[in-house]
């Protein structure tokens, strides 16, 4: 099967050069991807089309389309079946074939391309053709200009192609040719969709963290980001940064006024964020920050929050309702980790100032040991965003089992988008689905007479599912670690 690959309309427009090179990234970002789905896969690009050809019979045609959808830059993905050109009427019994069951009542219209010297011309392939699937289905009719169905024909000198299916891409441009930004993570829905639209623009990202809540926040965060990145930035490496935040959220509230403590915690998050961007060779700070969704996001207070730094803040969300946000986090797979994700509330105030003032705000941070967050900066953990998860620290005590008995329930715990690519299957024991981050809700569902294995791809979030859920009472829960997988 080959697939073609158009290039998102934005890159259509731009000059020569500019064109030439986003296309070059664009075909780089793709074999990037490809390449850990099978390294035959091949690549050819052009001036305003990308060629893939995929070995036959290994079942990479989903797979394929799945990861160029999430690749940044590209509008449109093409399936196409290629034959030897033998003649008009050879071609118009393969396109009955291939379109016989999808023209019933609908409409369709048959295009036609031409490169090199035929006996025909494209106008004659599309009546021919067109007329073969109009008596040979069960089509409504022929429309020229807004056809439910297009059949697509390019005649290349001895063969043609015909495309099967169209998808949508991402469009945007390609990752890596826009600056690089900082993106502050919290690991909701706002900052997670954030980022996604960054990357969606074709930004390349690192991912800031600043922890207010601990470990099992800073799980959470780790799990979201590494989603994120492994879906729709993996052709670029990127970091996660983490900063401990506690001791800058104590001296806020020990010396700054109540009414203020949000707006001064933005504005040392953004100073810190500053200094690290800078320290990363990134342009700018990307939050996930909407106007009046919260106190602090007031037009008055955000004006205020931004003069803290000097490097330029992007809210991608800016006039987004959250409803649309919730909506986006779902369509890309991040909603389950936002609102499963631990929350850190203890700097909300009674009663938050919604017009801030500078010089009140200024006059409230003088009276703040600046050490104490120049310390945090300096306390800061990186980590590439690719080893995130194995870097987490885990419980040992946990029982590992390479070879479960019979009896025994397999339990996948890992994100639906993982198990439908690569479901988990046993031969002797019964498998359920419960996601790691429902696991906590669901676990009154484990049957004390009965054994469970958690599983997940590395290993890392099953082991600390289980370590939780035996310190709660389950006993009966360890971990399944096939061979060659933990």
């Amino acid at each position: 099967m080959r697939f073609l690959v158009r290039p998102a309309s934005e890159i259509s427009i731009k000059s020569k050069p500019v064109r030439r090179r986003q296309m070059r990234m664009l075909r780089q970002n793709i074999r990037k991807v490809l390449i850990r789905l099978d390294p035959g896969i091949e690549v050819i690009g052009s001036f305003d089309r990308i060629d893939i050809q995929v070995p036959e019979a290994r079942g990479l045609n989903r797979p394929v389309v799945d990861a160029l959808q999430r690749v940044p830059g590209i509008s449109l993905i093409q399936e196409v079946a290629i034959f030897p050109l033998v003649d008009l009427e050879e071609m118009s019994a393969r396109a009955l074939e291939l379109f016989s069951s999808e023209l019933t009542g609908k409409t369709f219209a048959v295009r036609a391309r031409r490169q090199g010297e035929h006996s025909f011309t494209s106008s004659q392939v599309q009546r021919e053709v067109g007329a073969r699937l109009l008596h040979g289905t069960e089509a409504r009719g022929v429309d020229l200009k807004i056809p439910d169905v297009e059949v697509r024909i390019e005649i290349r000198d001895g063969e043609y192609h015909i495309a099967r299916r169209v998808h949508a891409g991402l469009g945007g441009y390609p990752l890596g040719s826009v600056e690089n930004v900082m993106s502050l993570m919290s690991g909701g829905f706002d900052s997670s969709v954030a980022a996604y639209l960054m990357y969606r623009r074709g930004v390349r990202s690192h991912f800031l963290f600043f922890n207010l809540g601990g470990t099992a926040h800073e799980t959470g965060v780790r799990q979201v980001v590494h989603y994120l990145w492994s879906r729709y930035g993996a052709s670029h490496s990127a970091k996660f940064i983490s900063v401990p935040f506690d001791a800058v959220v104590s001296e806020i509230m020990a010396t700054v006024h109540h009414r203020h403590w949000g707006v001064v915690l933005k504005r040392q998050m953004l100073r810190a964020a500053e200094q690290i961007a800078a320290a990363n060779g990134t342009s700018a700070i990307v939050t996930g920050e909407a106007v009046a969704q919260v106190s602090s996001q007031t037009l008055a207070n955000l004006n205020v929050i931004d003069q803290a730094c000097q490097t330029v803040v992007l809210r991608p969300l800016v006039a987004m309702d959250k409803g649309d946000i919730i909506k986006i986090a779902v369509e890309i797979g991040t909603e389950p980790y936002a609102r499963t994700m631990p929350e850190y509330c203890g700097v909300i105030s009674k009663q938050p100032v919604t017009k801030a003032r500078t010089y009140r705000i200024e006059a409230d941070e003088a009276r703040m040991n600046p050490q104490v967050l120049q310390q945090a900066i300096e306390a800061r953990s990186d980590t590439p965003v690719d080893r995130l998860t194995d870097s987490l620290e885990t419980p040992e005590q946990v029982e590992l089992i390479s070879t479960p008995s019979m009896e025994d329930v397999l339990v996948d715990v890992r994100h639906p988008s993982e198990q439908e690519r690569e479901p988990l299957a046993a031969t002797n024991n019964r498998v359920i689905s419960i996601p790691f981050y429902e696991l906590g809700g669901r676990a009154g569902e484990l049957q004390p007479d009965t054994r469970y294995l958690l599983f997940c791809d590395r290993g890392v979030m099953s082991r600390m599912q289980a370590a939780q859920l035996q310190a709660s009472g389950h006993t009966n829960v360890q971990v399944y670690a096939p061979a060659g997988r933990s």
